[in-house]
């Protein structure tokens, strides 16, 4: 099995286009989805490499009239290839020729990326050379299996002092990745000589490593929420004992309340959390559409500050979409339908981004925040308004921010400067929570995690801010801040919780 997403441009919008994929999919025996993108026709498409290749041909060989395609781009999602046989069959399509060994590939094994951040060097993918060496903890756990979470995903084993992270293993969403995550465990389980007694999973019931976890016939299976194990993992890289302030923030982790959470501040040890703050709820249209398409998010944002009065924004956003898109994605907003609450700091980078016309839909994960990221003018020193949490309340308004970014575009204020803007308001609103919260609980220490932190002027601002306010600042750098490295933190949760 393989799995391929197709990006077609060209005229593939409302001239039956979508119908015909499906029945061309169906008729190869392939799963998967279509969908509009604003720049054309996004396809996904999972089964037998024979299937995905003729499907791949046929869909711009047959097309229905009016339509026409002008680009076809595919992206594969499978491990990297290891074998000589099925890099021939897959890949012939792409390479010119094959250089190849008489020697066979026991064990794929990424490319490990490292970035100097900050004064430190950072892994961004723990992979070839680094991995299995073990990270050494400051207390003995356990033999314990943490099976990581769904994207980037690496899993940890661990005995005594020692934690062993696995190299690089991807974006656990298809039955390829998921045979080789089954294959990493068993080949580190017996180079290792550890048999787990207690199995640690992500509380997400649908990630594919949590029904591996389940699926396990021996050990004690015990689920941990996301964003602590994120907290975890940081804390356990620095050699912390709890309880400490964590800042986790990514753009999708499962939380306890059946939410989307993703801009959480919490107050933790290994054993447990509490969730002391955390961005306001919005609503998310589409799900994982959103993802793909952040414009769909900046509608949701625009809606719940102006509400219907969205309309009368002379925004160019609001201009360049279908007309019909925005009511379909309002309808979503309104009704709460197909439209999961998030607190998800990623998701208010996406939504930003395509209020600023740098990004109205993505290719791969985290595109839009890092032009966002990579837009901003390093000089600015302004910042919006930002409010607390209203009195019992956790949630972090958003709107005041909104209203900002809003102001600023319609004014004419260039974008690198408002990029800068809306990265200095998060750093100052997240420095001023943690003040108050040193002054309810006593901690200074905060530890920092989760995939935005890979975000540099975020990373730096924040640890400086921080600092300079009298915390002590810990974040990742042996370990990803992303989830290549969450089965750490998963691993010392369980072992406090049994």
């Amino acid at each position: 099995m393989v799995s391929r997403t197709l990006y077609i441009s060209g005229v593939v919008q409302g001239v039956g286009f979508r119908p015909f994929v499906y029945r061309l999919a169906r008729r190869h025996g392939l799963k998967g989805e279509v969908a509009n993108a604003s720049a054309g026709v996004r396809i996904r498409l999972e089964g037998t490499v024979d299937a995905v290749t003729a499907f791949s041909r046929e869909i711009t060989a047959s097309l229905p009239p009016p339509a026409v395609i002008t680009e076809v781009r595919a992206v594969d999602t499978a491990p990297i290839a290891v074998d000589n046989d099925a890099a021939h069959r897959d890949l012939s399509g792409i390479a010119d020729g094959f250089l190849i060994h008489d020697r066979d590939i026991c064990q794929r094994s990424d490319d490990a990326v490292v970035r100097h951040i900050d004064g430190r060097s950072r892994f961004i993918r723990r992979s070839r050379g680094y991995a299995p060496a073990p990270i050494f903890l400051h207390r003995s756990l356990p033999p314990i299996l943490a099976c990581g979470a769904e994207l980037k995903n690496a899993v940890c084993l661990t005995r005594k002092r020692c934690a062993y992270l696995s190299p690089h293993i991807g974006d656990v969403r298809n039955l390829e990745t998921y045979r080789f995550l089954d294959a990493v465990i068993r080949h580190l389980e017996h180079i290792l000589a550890i048999a787990p007694e207690i199995i640690a999973h992500d509380a997400h019931p649908d990630y594919l490593s949590t029904r591996y976890a389940r699926m396990r016939s021996s050990g004690t299976k015990i689920p941990v929420q996301h964003h602590h194990a994120h907290v975890a993992a940081a804390m356990a890289e620095n050699g912390l004992e709890g309880p400490v302030i964590g800042l986790a923030f990514d753009g999708t982790g499962y939380g306890t309340d059946g939410a989307v959470w993703g801009g959480e501040v919490l107050t933790a040890d290994y054993r447990s959390f509490e969730r002391a703050a955390h961005l306001a709820y919005t609503p998310m249209p589409g799900g994982d559409a959103a993802v793909r398409e952040p414009w769909r998010m900046a509608v949701a944002y625009l809606h719940g500050a102006f509400g219907d009065a969205l309309r009368e924004l002379d925004l160019p956003m609001l201009r360049r979409l279908d007309a019909d898109r925005i009511d379909a994605v309002l309808a979503m907003v309104r009704g709460g339908f197909q439209a999961p609450f998030t607190s998800s700091l990623g998701r208010l980078f996406d939504g930003v981004a395509a209020l600023l016309d740098i990004r109205y839909d993505v290719t791969f994960e985290g595109q839009a925040a890092m032009a966002l990221e990579m837009s901003a003018d390093p000089s600015e020193t302004g910042c919006y308004p930002c409010e607390r949490p209203a009195q019992n309340s956790r949630e972090i308004p958003l709107f005041p921010i909104i209203e900002g970014v809003v102001r600023d575009r319609l004014s004419g204020l260039c974008v690198p400067v408002i990029s800068r803007k809306f990265h200095n308001t998060l750093i100052r609103q997240f420095t001023t929570l943690c003040t108050d919260i040193r002054c309810n609980t006593g901690l200074d220490r905060v530890v920092l995690s989760g995939g935005a932190f890979q975000n540099v002027i975020l990373l730096k601002g924040l640890t400086r801010a921080l600092t300079g306010a009298g915390f002590s600042v810990f974040s990742h750098a042996r370990v990803p801040t992303h989830d290549g490295g969450i089965s750490l933190g998963q691993a010392m949760v369980a072992a406090a919780t049994v």
